[in-house]
């Protein structure tokens, strides 16, 4: 359920300060003629975010060409973790793009060598090997594959089945969309996998019962047995809320795919590199998955995911029968590198986890002011939410979601919106490298968007 910001060009109030400026109408008179293209010659469904045209985008800033200055708490939809632009990444990408090597498809090179190595470095030491892909739907497509053949291997054709989550969301390719858990987003899809089914996940909100009981329950009601089961795969935390499982319930989840030979798949697509305040979000679980699924903030710029797994898992295909057009790209590559690089040399997880300490307590005072409107608050690290429902009951609110969305659009604090079936959330993603003071003033700004909208629902 999305909804269109309009483009007509609206008088806001002047806003200066440190971290925010907005000097003109929004959007700009000046703007409207490239949105206006861009409404021409794209599909409608690109239509849902703020009407922005990005001039440049700096650190923890995003600037328009009139002299506007936002604070972005989106990081690009979490991608740009070290913040937009850095020096580090800017300069690798630059002396890549001049070396003479744009693309090199899968033939060797040295930058794809380097990348996967590091990689392999970060993980955990029982996942040895890495493929790079391009965006993160081909990398949860890829574990689908990788999963199945697998369960084929180890139990026949009769062990396919795929375990994923209620409201979980891996990408909008036709095997990421099954796996997931949003059924708006299914409908074209039509004739669904039957071996792909979906639990709920153990939110303690929208799903109450957090027992692991529920798990197996769900496996039974729907007809899956544990012995024809290739694969779970769940977010490490599911990005509409941002929610986590218990870590209990995460243990015995793992604990039950190894006593039956099913892998567990964790998507950290949207959680990875340091956006909880580890460099892995499935840390904060205490267990190692089979196969991680990666992207956005590996490069904080450029389209760069992989998988990163058990050897034997991703030895299954023989050479030349699971590659990419632009595997590695060495541009890509460099970019990821240096991105890598900055996380560490700068501890951005750990600042990440220390701002989690300003921007908890800022969420839940938000939360108790509004009480039948703000159902549920949610933070780890440098990612949260505020959940929308409606008035006195627990129900989603997209529009509510919305309206705050639009109204700190124009004090110059910048969320990307909210789409889809689940769309109540007003998501919050800052850059890793935001200081405090910029936490605590993107807060206020916040609370007094939220003061706004939800006067605005009783006039």
């Amino acid at each position: 359920m999305g909804k269109e910001f309009s483009i007509t060009p609206r008088a806001v109030p002047r806003v200066e300060t440190k971290y925010r400026r907005i000097l003109t109408p929004l959007p700009h008179p000046d703007s409207v003629a490239t949105l206006q293209r861009l409404h021409r010659f794209e599909p409608q469904s690109m239509r849902g975010q703020p009407p922005l045209v990005w001039d440049r985008a700096e650190d923890i800033f995003v600037y328009d060409k009139y002299g506007n200055r936002w604070l972005d708490w989106s990081s690009g939809v979490l991608v740009a973790n070290s913040g937009h632009g850095s020096p580090e990444v800017r300069r690798a990408i630059i002396e890549q793009a001049s070396s003479g090597l744009l693309h090199n498809y899968v033939f060797p090179s040295r930058q794809r060598a380097d990348l996967v190595e590091e990689l392999v470095r970060l993980a955990p030491p029982e996942l040895g090997k890495v493929f790079l892909l391009t965006t993160g739907s081909e990398a949860t497509e890829c574990a689908l594959k990788l999963a199945r053949a697998y369960g084929i291997r180890k139990g026949g054709a009769k062990k396919i089945g795929l375990v994923g989550a209620e409201r979980a969301f891996h990408g909008r390719t036709l095997g990421a969309q099954q796996a997931g858990g949003i059924a708006g987003q299914k409908d074209w899809i039509v004739n669904e996998d039957p071996a792909i089914v979906q639990v709920p996940f153990p939110d303690g909100y929208w799903t109450e019962d957090t027992r692991f009981d529920v798990f197996l329950e769900t496996l039974g009601k729907k007809g899956l047995r544990p012995e024809n089961v290739a694969g779970v795969m769940f977010e490490t935390y599911q990005g509409v809320g941002p929610d986590f499982a218990p870590a209990q319930y995460i243990r015995q989840l793992a604990a039950w795919c190894k006593a039956n030979d099913a892998l567990l798949i964790f998507d950290e697509v949207q959680s990875g590199f340091g956006r909880t305040g580890k460099l892995w979000a499935f840390e904060h679980y205490g267990v190692t998955p089979d196969l991680i699924c990666c992207g956005k903030g590996i490069t904080s710029s450029l389209p760069l995911s992989a998988v990163l797994g058990r050897p034997e898992i991703m030895d299954q295909f023989p050479p030349g029968s699971m590659t990419s057009t632009h595997t590695g790209n060495p541009v890509c590559c460099a970019a990821a590198l240096a991105n890598i690089r900055k996380l560490l040399a700068e501890d951005l997880p750990a600042n990440a986890a220390r701002m989690e300490k300003v921007l908890a307590p800022g969420l839940a005072d938000i939360q108790s002011r509004h009480p039948d409107v703000v159902g549920r608050w949610a933070c780890r690290g440098l990612v949260g939410g505020l959940q929308m429902t409606q008035p006195g009951r627990k129900e989603p609110n997209h529009d509510l979601a919305h309206d705050i969305v639009e109204r700190c659009f124009h004090k110059g604090l910048l969320f990307f919106c909210p789409v889809g079936a689940w769309g109540q959330t007003v998501k919050i993603a800052p850059p890793l490298t935001i200081p405090e003071e910029a936490v605590r003033e993107g807060l206020a700004v916040l609370a007094q968007a939220v003061q706004e909208a939800v006067g605005a629902l009783n006039h």
